[in-house]
């Protein structure tokens, strides 16, 4: 295809910003940045998959912002780029006019990209050179085309719900996994409208914040689709402003984006947040060996973390994410993308914050993690950004900084996760550790943050689900194409007994019990608990730890299993409406008697055998108990007290019970005890704990309350 002027359209100078295609009243203005370049052509399209229509060179360039205003043009306008330059990888170079590309500021596309012919390489992949030899076989018909999309979008008064982090109830889970399946019985299956349906059940739950897997545009690699897989996850980004077309009905070209207004609009009107899981330490074009899309094509070295040898010294990507390359947050322009990004989701599409994928990438500074780097600073005074809630994935491929982020931003706490397994598990020497974690991790936060900074979580979607936590000592990833070496190694997890299923009712009846446990530590500890969509009714993925890649019922929710182990779902519903009800599990102050004013705050005391102070450093030590001090919290809950129980071990403990005038202990939790006695509502606290001491059945939690004033 000759990249010739064609068009009829009237075309001005235009502006170099906003980026993207900003629609205005007479038309609309195109902005791509590409310091490199030589030249940039405009494509316009009528069908997704046909030939341009029109083919406009962008003769203005401003600031290597190249720009021109398109009169005439409508709402739905088919668009992409093709950018010439020099082809010389080595120099990282890789410039290819025969490609078209996704426009970086795209706030929809027609949809997947078509794996046909290699025809998505910008380079000749059957050449002995590889990368370094251009590939020039047109493919505007196997690439997706960028959508003109107007903002508006009937709100109906939506607006943001500022709920506090440390009243927070954060429930992780994936857009289409969540209803995709058959047993889900919604009428729009695995879409952002399907989600709307399941929406009164997330209610009764006690959610009151849904974590979302990441839904901008994703591109499933090569090898994958191969092997008859996708990328599930969506890890591997393609479009930073677009909502990932999958999810939507496809009812019309572009309707993913007010469909996924829809769902963010009915899940603030039931009184729930949405934090989006964000991808910008890579992106989904690989290695020097995989396609061009987008970023790759447009401006290579201004997008790109470049590395190589002498004679070659950027014909490789750096890789700290462990995907094959890493994103330059470094240039102004990257940074600049996923500042103007981040913005949109907020004031165009309404979301409350973001959780951040290997987010020490964006700190980096030199190669070097720094509390200082320029992202972070321009976060804290951005006047719409500073207002959002920040959480950090704190570690990836080479450096872990969990502890170490900015005031201003959480951070899911990946200690909370290790330790509170390996306790439950009975691995010595974890009570010290577990007392931190169990407590908010001051030692990690105590820098101007709070308890509610540390997101606490015993699963997330990266890993186990919580029934395979405690169902498979090993990994079984074989679905995966990979020889079952990807995913972690070591995941503390103990199968009870028994690897995978089985019919032993005994061993069903200890998983169980465990997975109660990990409940209690998750939401009987200082700090923000996120729960793993599903967890609560015992999900599986049959032991596959690393799920990224199987969009089908390994990763979606068998909604089957709600009967199957409504035990469990009533046990996790409890305990989350038991958190709620008594604040000083949800401090935002770390228990320490005072806070820096002088006012009292709920206290703690720790206790190991007999009331006695725990042998922090013994390492045989695997019973802990303590106790919380609610008695400021509110009068209307006053004079109470918390006793918690943790007995990690195969034996029974006798366990004593500290003492008040006037106040008498009531058993609520159990974990030991069957459906029905394990978690006791207030009506059925009767009898009182008579004795002074209670009698802790093996790998167990206890949970005993006092109080003054019936409730």
């Amino acid at each position: 295809m000759k990249l010739d002027y064609r068009t009829d359209k009237k075309i001005t100078s235009g502006k170099a910003y906003p980026q993207g295609a900003s629609l205005e009243k007479e038309g609309v203005n195109f902005a791509l940045f590409s310091q490199h370049a030589e030249a940039v052509y405009l494509l316009l399209f009528e069908k997704s998959d046909g030939e341009p229509t029109d083919i406009i060179p962008l003769e203005n360039r401003t600031d290597n912002v190249w720009h021109a205003f398109v009169h005439g043009i409508e709402p739905g306008q088919l668009y992409g780029y093709k950018v010439k330059g020099e082809y010389n990888p080595a120099e990282g170079l890789r410039f290819n006019p025969f490609k078209l590309l996704i426009d970086p500021y795209a706030k929809a596309v027609t949809g997947k990209v078509k794996h046909q012919e290699n025809l998505i390489f910008g380079y000749d992949v059957n050449a002995s050179d590889k990368d370094l030899i251009m590939d020039k076989r047109e493919n505007s018909h196997i690439v997706p085309k960028s959508i003109v999309m107007d903002d508006t979008f009937d709100w109906r008064g939506d607006k943001f719900l500022h709920i506090p982090m440390n009243e927070l109830i954060i429930y992780e889970t994936h857009v289409k996994g969540f209803t995709a399946h058959h047993s889900s019985g919604v009428k729009n299956p695995g879409t952002y409208l399907g989600f709307i349906e399941k929406i009164p059940y997330l209610k009764e739950l006690g959610i009151n914040c849904v974590e979302l897997l990441p839904v901008q545009e994703k591109f499933s690699r090569d090898f994958l689709v191969k092997n008859g897989l996708k990328d599930y996850w969506g890890y591997n980004t393609i479009g930073f402003f677009a909502p990932e077309s999958s999810y939507s009905t496809q009812h019309s070209s572009g309707c993913q984006v007010n469909e996924f207004k829809t769902l963010v609009r009915e899940l603030h009107k039931a009184g729930i947040e949405v934090i989006l899981d964000v991808v910008y330490n890579h992106s989904g074009e690989g290695t020097e060996l995989g396609p061009t899309l987008c970023f790759r094509g447009i401006d290579n070295p201004t997008y790109y973390r470049l590395t190589g040898k002498s004679n070659q010294p950027y014909r490789y990507y750096q890789d700290d994410t462990g995907t094959g390359n890493t994103m330059n947050i470094e240039h102004p322009q990257f940074l600049q993308l996923v500042l103007d990004s981040l913005r949109y989701w907020v004031e165009v599409m309404h979301v409350d914050g973001f959780r951040f994928d290997l987010a020490t990438v964006l700190g980096r500074k030199q190669n070097t993690f720094q509390k200082d780097a320029e992202f972070f600073k321009k976060l804290v005074k951005d006047p719409v950004l500073s207002k959002v809630k920040l959480i950090a994935e704190p570690w990836d491929l080479t450096t872990n900084q969990q502890g170490n982020f900015p005031n201003g931003w959480s951070e899911w706490n990946g200690k909370f996760r290790n330790t509170v397994r390996r306790f439950l598990r009975g691995d010595p020497g974890q009570i010290q550790d577990l007392g931190w974690r169990l407590t908010g991790s001051e030692d990690l936060y105590n820098d101007s943050r709070a308890p509610c900074n540390s997101i606490n979580f015993v699963t997330c979607h990266d890993g186990f689900t919580l029934h395979d936590l405690f169902s498979f000592n090993s990994r079984h990833n074989e679905a995966n194409f990979s020889n079952n070496k990807d995913g972690p190694h070591e995941s503390y997890s103990w199968n009870c007994g028994t690897e995978g299923e089985t019919d032993d009712i005994k061993i069903l009846e200890l998983r169980k019990q465990m997975v109660k446990n990990a409940l209690c530590c998750l939401f009987f500890s200082l700090g923000t608990p996120m729960l793993l969509g599903g967890d609560e009714f015992m999900r599986t993925q049959k032991g596959n730890n690393n799920a990224y890649c199987q969009d089908n019922e390994i990763s979606w929710f068998n909604w089957d299993f709600v009967e199957k182990n409504r035990d469990i779902l009533e046990f996790c519903r409890k305990v989350i409406a038991f958190r709620k009800k008594y604040p000083v599990l949800q401090s935002d102050t770390f228990l320490i008697g005072k806070d820096k004013n002088g006012n009292s705050v709920p206290d703690i005391a720790w206790f190991g055998h007999n009331l006695k102070p725990p042998l922090w450093d013994n390492p045989d030590q695997k019973v802990l108990s303590f106790q919380l001090d609610g008695s400021e919290d509110s009068a209307s809950l006053q004079d109470y007290h918390l006793f918690i129980i943790l007995n990690s071990e195969h034996k029974t403990h006798k366990i004593k019970l500290p003492q008040h005038k006037g106040l008498q202990w009531n058993r609520v939790v159990d974990t030991s005890l069957n459906n029905g006695k394990d978690f006791l509502s207030e009506e059925a606290r009767r009898p009182e704990v008579t004795s002074d001491h209670y009698l802790t059945n093996p790998k167990s939690i206890v949970v005993c309350i006092s109080h003054s004033t019936e409730q």
